[in-house]
């Protein structure tokens, strides 16, 4: 027992810095003595025993003297810094980042303090009983350790989300198009606000809202209310959830949880994640469901299941239903069941669109009044050679390599920041490039491991079961068939194909996930990856820092 009590102790030293920040944020709704009190002795126990924990897996790891160990040691280690790296690049920007959001201010340092005594005891007595119930044993044990390096990984991107959601949805940018032609400011409103009417009165997200308001409505009562913060970290976990998910889908299907690890980093910190796990809008809970459905898919879940994830992918955005009906097909290569999936689906969209708008009155026109479409004749444009070559270079090398973005300054109070322009009243297609040494040489690095993928899923096309290949291969082409001729920036739909691409590298470069030196290659590109991609965002608040006034709450 004193063994453990020493490992324990380093382990309760050590959840500090992670505890310190925790309480920090909920602070910003519990601000009395006794509040943070109440929140410390809880959260510092059970963080205490996470390390604790953590601690006797990665001394496991090390006596193991293996490649993998040192590569993933790396990675974590990079990862880890990379949020307070984030922390300091945003600091320089009180206008838009109040890092007083991730502290405790000096009058709740005593009560947090006092939190930390009994947490210790309370640690030990968890370990003993949990001990003594064999918790090693337990479904919620065996899941996180088996699937801690997937929920580490998207533990640490939530941390950076959530720093950027709090900077890029401040009610004080009240206007969209601000940022990749998103619709920020309205998604703030329409999750976080009781201003939940689409202003734009479109058709295409059925019942969003009965999908997202209630989950933000569970965080904000644990934040006594604060629907804005609420909103904030939905998006930021839904991003992360995207991270872990994308972990998942690669460890079960390479059977290499380095491997895996390498290709969720590699995603998480793609410019599409680090973009739109930060700003609101509906294109990163589009991706979490795609992704949901396909490791639903992966694992075999009965058709209610996959008919619920289809229903919630309808209602963001009804022209996702394509991606279900694409995997179904694919995947499973059942045509009865397909039409059994389509026919439910289809007699439960019509209620569902009803009791959206029965709980949300006069929120947005039903999905099957087809008058609010004149209305997009405005992002509608001619298909054409170059729009195809420039949609094709946003699509595989933009949404995962950042470029130095377009700022376009045409009239409006503020500049905008976006990847790719449509030709707008006559002013010619623009496109961001690349400008700086490292983002070109990651770019052309990129191109090549596509190139090998290609290859190597060429090589073994007739050797393996393609229901996955295809499936991602046409959810691509569908999108961009529809971004052809649909949208003023193509970045702003890249969540709806980076995990296609990401997973079909993934799957295509199995034969060499378990060789050092290709694990090498990622885990460099990654490294450099989370420099060149941070310059987007610090991009961003450079640009918009100016156009947005104090103070950054009200």
């Amino acid at each position: 027992m004193q063994s453990v009590n020493k490992r324990l102790l380093i382990a309760w030293l050590l959840g500090i810095l992670f505890s310190y920040l925790f309480v920090g944020y909920m602070e910003n709704f519990y601000q009395t003595y006794l509040a943070i009190v109440l929140w410390t002795i809880p959260i510092h126990a059970l963080v205490g025993l996470f390390i604790y924990y953590l601690i006797g897996k990665i001394t496991r790891e090390i006596y193991s003297k293996s490649a993998d160990t040192l590569i993933a040691i790396i990675l974590f280690a990079a990862l880890l810094v990379f949020a307070p790296a984030m922390y300091v690049m945003a600091k320089p920007f009180p206008n838009l980042f109040d890092a007083g959001v991730f502290h405790l201010s000096k009058q709740t340092w005593p009560a947090f303090v006092i939190g930390l005594v009994p947490a210790f005891p309370i640690s030990v007595l968890l370990l003993m009983i949990a001990r003594r119930g064999q918790w090693t044993e337990s479904r919620f044990f065996k899941f996180v350790d088996e699937n801690l390096n997937g929920l580490l990984i998207a533990l640490l991107f939530f941390t950076v989300y959530l720093i950027f959601a709090s900077i890029f949805n401040r009610p004080s940018y009240d206007a969209d198009d601000m940022f990749f032609d998103a619709d920020g400011n309205l998604y703030r409103w329409r999750f976080g606000t009781e201003n939940y009417r689409d202003y734009y009165w479109r058709q295409a997200h059925p019942f969003i809202l009965i999908i997202i308001r209630p989950l933000v409505a569970v965080l904000a009562f644990i934040f006594r209310g604060d629907s804005l913060f609420a909103t904030f970290t939905i998006n930021a976990l839904t991003g992360a959830l995207c991270v872990f998910l994308v972990w998942y889908f690669v460890r079960h299907s390479a059977g290499n949880s380095l491997y895996a690890s390498l290709i969720a980093a590699l995603f998480g910190a793609s410019s599409t994640q680090l973009a739109f796990a930060s700003i609101i809008e509906s294109y990163i809970y589009l991706s979490a469901i795609a992704l949901i459905f396909l490791v639903l898919l992966l694992k075999d879940k009965p058709l209610p299941a996959l008919i619920v994830a289809g229903l919630v992918t309808f209602g963001i955005t009804f022209s996702n239903i394509a991606q279900t009906f694409i995997a179904y097909f694919f995947v499973k290569r059942n045509i009865k069941q397909i039409i059994i999936y389509g026919v439910i689906i289809s007699l439960l969209v019509v209620p569902l669109s009803l009791l959206n708008n029965w709980i949300y009155p006069n929120s947005q026109p039903y999905f099957w009044d087809l008058s609010p479409l004149e209305r997009e004749d405005h992002n509608r444009f001619p298909p054409t050679l170059q729009r195809a070559n420039l949609l094709a270079r946003t699509m595989t090398l933009h949404s995962f390599v950042a470029p130095q973005p377009l700022i376009i300054r045409d009239g409006w109070p503020f500049a905008k920041v976006w990847m790719f322009r449509a030709a707008i009243k006559k002013d010619p297609m623009q496109i961001a490039t690349y400008e700086t040494p490292l983002g070109n040489v990651l770019a052309r690095v990129w191109v090549g491991l596509m190139l090998v993928g290609v290859a190597l899923f060429l090589k073994n096309i007739f050797k393996q079961d393609n229901g996955y290949f295809l499936t991602f291969i046409f959810t691509v082409l569908f999108f961009f068939a529809l971004h052809m001729q649909y949208g003023k920036d193509a970045f702003l739909y890249s969540s709806n194909w980076t995990y296609a691409i990401t997973l079909f590298l993934a799957l295509a470069w199995r034969e060499l996930a378990d060789k050092h030196w290709f694990q090498m290659v990622l885990l460099v590109f990654v490294l450099l990856l989370l420099v060149n991609n941070s310059q987007l965002l610090h991009t961003m608040m450079e640009i918009s820092s100016p156009s947005v006034p104090w103070p950054v709450w009200k």
